[in-house]
């Protein structure tokens, strides 16, 4: 391995050196012998050592034993032939290749366990997982010639290309906080790195004209961008290409094979019009396909023939010409737009035609690929060549990986939730249930079979929201089977979010209820057996069937229990009901049960220990509640859409959400299908704690009490500053201007978001109104139990009311008239006379019903009884169009949300609520790292102050006050992760350690190696070159390119910046060894 002079080359030099110098030359060429035997005889104990190891019982091992004992045998070779060995020590030397593997093997064998371990979580799981899919049942792969060939099929519409500098730079919240300083801060290794890749000590200098570039390549590959995807799914092609290599390939016949056997179309169906607009995305869109020669772009074109204005429209494929310039491949003429239904199918429809293989993975935009997955899709292709039952395997389904886990504690959730459905639920759905469909992306379809029978996509308006589903009815309906292998994985994004989550959630319930009024469903369910058939409902639309009943129950048992306290019925004659709390409490104990799953799964990916600590984080941080919270999200949207219909397509949103979201935003999101239904069942919960006579009221109702705050709590705990005091005032002032406004759209006033809101309901038919009926007729005898009961019962006729009561009364009634005409002539009166009469007529109210309370309690009574009473009638008048019900339901809004605002001035007050909130919502992403509240901060600040020419000397002191906390806290937190030791010593490994003694036998020959010192913000110690970041990382472009990567610059790579710190094979130094060691 040290070998610095050939000797070829001193056989060259011979000629030239003198004849008195001759016995030298001669003790130069022993040197070069000597050098040669001991390469053979550390070889040669290695290869023993080896043979030693393996079982000889076992066939393969001793098939392996033959073949290192003929190795040490052959004449011929390497141990006994000595012009061979000699040569062939030459071209090793002379190659940089093997230098380089030579170096990381070296520094491999050399180093112990815990150096060389990568210190990126994710770079564990990626390399665990590889590893552990080795061993699952994997087809054997083909040669690359015989191997099927398929394309990739991304839709895209308008989302983000890559994150340009204002993106990264903007503003947007409380805490002053960019999307660059959020992934400088979530990413931090990563960044440190990438700056050492740079060379760059200052990080003022990344935006410069040089940097610029590859500083939004690093955070586009972070965030849920096209740039990632593309970047991940052309790793496919870098794999191939490897492979090629290994198999002897040369350049032009591996050339045409990738044109062959793989293709990447991204259908950008308005790619036309960003470049007619010049929008900065079509550039970005354009760079990436000349980073990505193989790349394709499937677009729709629309050209106007006639001054009348008709239209003809294209579908376009264009891709890079190799010089710059984009290069228009196909023009088809279509009959007509064909954006006709949802926008996200027809997309992919229009594209289809592009495609040339014999089968087509889907892939969404918020997705992502690995090099090393990408190595084994020959083997995961060959799943359709086998046959494993009676029909053909026609959809094949992955694993995913959700990546967004560690963005908040709400990420966190999806991430599990996603985690059980893409493992468990689909691996169970699969076998034995027989009964696996399509659920999205990156499923690979058997294209022949799908374009022969009505494609991949359905794509009408409404019924189609959930397009995916739709092609696996469309599979089971005509004789195809799914397969699902987990030895594959991509990786996926999911919403960050609360509202991102919500309107996700509320798409696929919406897409649920179009499901079960379609035919598609109708026609599968009368041809599946009945097992099957059960199967369906348990892995399909039963799911959202069973949100719909479980909510509808507690619904029911609420105001049941309620209506038995009040009209006091609790009882069987004179005996009363024996309650059960104790034992409902034990029940509801069993509900963990189901995290078993769960943990399981956790436990043999992560370890146990790390799945239990995850689960209970998602305790301790509110994760019941968001998944309560989240089941009358399903069941609201999804009985919306079977008794009114309005399915529609949501955008969620891809971005990172470190943002507050202001209250009256909130409510307009959450009030029809979370805050009424709370509050509401709240106030039977309090009536049912009033009137009744049962005990064991905490057992009996617990669970109800945390459905209640679950859907009005769960909003307002997942808001990242919901509990400051500036942000909750400024809260309110918004939303008493929400609540006044009278234009500007829903986002500005709440008149027209309730117009808007509650329109379905005359629209509704007959059938569909009855539900809402008896919820009237519930209303009603509330409001008459409450009227007959005791309730702070008062006897007038012993102390006479000073204000008659009557008077008041009436005069509460001709001041909501008054209030009524003031709303229908408003827009007659100027502002000021508006502005007061309003005020008075309040005034008016506020002091007529407090004098009313005083004067007679019973009107207390009358008033919670009127107010039940007052709900019938509106509910009534909504669903028949009456406009009068709108100022009841205004002052009812108003209630709600001050009755929040109480709770939440109460935290802001108490100060703990808002610091315990915020370290829990970001523990996953921060905590570990920063003082999130503060630090984030101050980085700004710090970040503006530091150009200026007089730094503020308070902001400088606060900052390095702020420097202490964090590293006090980073300490404790790495006291605490190491058990409170500071110093671990290495732990010895014997298998390593034997092989490194092996290889670095003891020798006067010392390898000096130069490393280079780079001034970075994290320095890795004991390695020769950086450790570069996990994520998307080049490793193999060298190995998949051999020696004409030195000629030739690497398939789709980016321009490398010579640095100190990468200097190649320069980093090493070989020398002549002075002293020759014994023969």
């Amino acid at each position: 391995f040290r070998r610095t002079l050939s000797a070829s080359s001193l056989r060259m030099d011979a000629p030239q050196v003198s004849s008195a110098d001759q016995g030298k030359a001669d003790k130069n060429v022993v040197i070069i012998d000597a050098l040669r035997d001991q390469t053979r005889d550390k070889f040669r104990a290695l290869i023993n050592s080896l043979k030693g190891i393996m079982n000889s019982s076992d066939p393969e091992s001793k098939e392996v034993t033959d073949r290192l004992t003929f190795a040490l045998s052959m004449e011929n070779g390497f141990f006994w032939d000595d012009a061979y060995a000699s040569d062939a020590l030459d071209d090793m030397a002379r190659s940089d290749i093997f230098k380089s593997v030579v170096s990381k093997l070296q520094g491999l064998v050399a180093c112990h366990p815990d150096e060389v371990e990568p210190k990126s979580k994710e770079a564990r799981r990626r390399l665990t997982f590889f590893v552990n899919s080795l061993f699952m049942d994997m087809p054997n792969a083909p040669s690359i010639h015989d191997m099927f060939s398929w394309n990739v099929l991304t839709p895209y519409y308008k989302e983000t290309v890559t994150l340009s500098k204002g993106e990264l730079e903007t503003r947007s919240d409380a805490l002053g906080v960019s999307t660059m300083l959020y992934l400088q801060t979530l990413f931090k290794p990563d960044w440190a790195n990438f700056l050492e890749r740079m060379g760059l000590q200052d990080e003022e200098k990344v935006w410069s004209k040089k940097y610029a570039a590859e500083t939004r390549q690093w955070a586009s590959i972070r965030a849920q961008t096209l740039n990632r995807t593309v970047s991940g799914m052309m790793y496919f092609e870098k794999a191939l290409r490897l492979l090629a290599n290994l198999e002897r390939l040369d350049d032009d016949t591996t050339n045409d094979l990738m044109g062959e056997k793989f293709g990447y179309i991204v259908a950008c169906q308005v790619y036309g019009q960003m470049k007619k607009d010049q929008d900065s995305k079509a550039d970005d869109i354009e760079n990436l396909m000349h980073r990505f020669p193989h790349m394709r772009v499937a677009y729709i074109d629309s050209v106007r023939l006639q001054r009348s204005g008709e239209m003809a429209f294209f579908s376009c494929l264009v891709k890079s010409d190799g010089n710059g310039s984009i290069q228009e491949l196909y023009r088809v003429r279509l009959p007509g737009n064909p954006i006709l239904g949802e926008g996200k199918p027809e997309n992919q429809n229009h594209a289809m035609i592009f495609t040339r293989g014999e089968f087509v993975q889907t892939i969404d935009m918020n997705q992502e690929g690995y090099f090393e997955e990408a190595l084994k899709m020959r083997n995961a292709l060959q799943e359709f060549a086998k046959r494993e039952g009676p029909m053909p395997t026609t959809i094949l389904g992955l694993r995913e990986h959700i990546f967004t886990g560690s963005v908040s504690s709400l990420a966190n959730y999806m991430a599990l939730q996603e985690t059980s459905f893409v493992t468990l639920g689909q691996r169970v759905l699969t076998k034995p249930l027989c009964i696996r469909l399509h659920y999205g992306h990156p499923d690979i379809f058997d294209k022949l079979f799908f374009i022969t029978r009505g494609g991949i996509s359905k794509s009408s308006k409404g019924i189609n929201l959930s397009e995916d589903i739709f092609a696996g009815y469309n599979n089971a309906i005509r004789g195809g089977q799914v397969a699902f292998k987990e030895y594959l994985q991509v990786g996926k994004g999911r919403d960050v979010g609360m509202s991102q989550i919500y309107q996700f959630e509320a798409k696929l319930s919406q897409g649920a209820g179009e499901q079960s009024l379609s035919r598609d469903v109708y026609r599968l369910c009368h041809r599946l057996d009945f097992s099957r058939l059960l199967s369906y409902y348990f892995g399909g639309i039963g799911h959202y069937f069973s949100n719909v009943l479980t909510v509808f129950t507690v619904y029911v048992v609420v105001y049941l229990m309620a209506i038995l306290a009040l009209y006091d019925i609790e009882k069987i004659g004179d005996r009363l009901i024996t309650p059960m709390g104790t034992v409902q409490m034990l029940l509801g104990g069993l509900g963990l049960l189901q995290t078993i799953p769960l943990f399981s799964t956790l436990g043999v990916e992560r370890g146990w220990w790390a799945s239990t600590r995850e689960l209970i984080q998602v305790f301790a941080t509110g994760g019941p509640l968001h998944f309560m919270f989240h089941i009358q999200t399903k069941a609201n949207y999804m009985t919306q859409t079977i008794l009114v219909g309005g399915a529609k397509y949501r955008p969620t949103g891809r971005g990172f959400v470190t943002q507050h979201t202001p209250m009256d935003e909130h409510y307009r999101f959450f009030a029809s299908s979370h805050l009424y239904l709370g509050m509401e069942m709240s106030a039977g919960l309090v009536i049912m704690a009033i009137f009744t006579e049962a005990g064991q009221y905490f057992g009996r109702t617990w669970s109800l009490w945390l459905a209640s705050l679950s859907f009005l709590i769960s909003p307002f705990w997942f808001n990242p500053l919901a509990f400051e005091w500036n942000s909750v005032t400024s809260d309110y002032v918004k939303f008493i201007s929400w609540m006044r406004g009278n234009s500007g759209g829903a986002g500005r006033s709440w008149s027209i978001w309730w117009s808007e809101e509650n329109s379905f309901y005359s629209k509704m038919p007959f059938a569909s109104k009855i539900w809402f009926i008896i919820k009237s007729i519930l209303y009603l005898t509330i409001a008459e139990g409450i009227a007959r009961s005791n309730l702070l019962l008062a006897d007038t006729t012993l102390s006479q009311p000073k204000i008659g009561v009557t008077f008041v009364v009436m005069a509460i009634v001709v001041l909501f008239l008054m209030w009524w005409l003031l709303g229908t002539v408003e827009h007659l009166m100027p502002y000021p006379v508006r502005r007061t009469i309003g005020i008075v007529i309040a005034l008016g109210l506020t002091v007529s019903i407090i004098t009313v309370f005083i004067e007679d309690k019973n009107f207390i009574r009358y008033g919670l009884a009127a107010y039940y009473g007052i709900g019938a009638m509106c509910q009534l008048g909504l669903l028949y169009g009456n406009k009068a019900v709108k100022k009841f339901y205004f002052v009812h809004d108003l209630v709600c949300g001050h009755i929040i605002f109480i709770w939440l001035f109460v935290n802001a007050i108490l100060q703990i609520p808002h610091h315990i909130q915020t370290w829990l919502l970001y523990h996953n992403a921060l905590s570990s790292d920063v003082v999130v509240s503060n630090i984030l901060r101050y980085a700004r600040k710090s970040q503006e102050s530091g150009g200026t020419s007089a730094p503020n000397e308070d902001l400088v002191e606060q900052i390095a006050e702020l420097r202490k906390v964090v590293q006090k806290q980073e300490q404790m937190i790495e006291d605490i992760s190491t058990g409170g030791a500071r110093s671990k010593p290495m732990r010895q490994n014997p298998s390593t350690d034997a092989i490194a003694s092996l290889i670095n036998a003891p020798s006067s020959e010392q390898l000096n190696i130069r490393h280079t010192m780079v001034a970075a913000p994290t320095p890795m110690a004991g390695m020769g070159r950086p450790t570069l970041s996990a994520s998307n990382l080049d490793v193999w472009g060298e190995m998949a390119l051999g020696d004409a990567a030195a000629k030739n610059p690497g398939y789709q790579t980016m321009p490398n910046v010579p640095t100190s710190a990468t200097a190649g094979s320069s980093d090493f130094s070989f020398t002549q060894p002075d002293v020759m060691p014994p023969r």
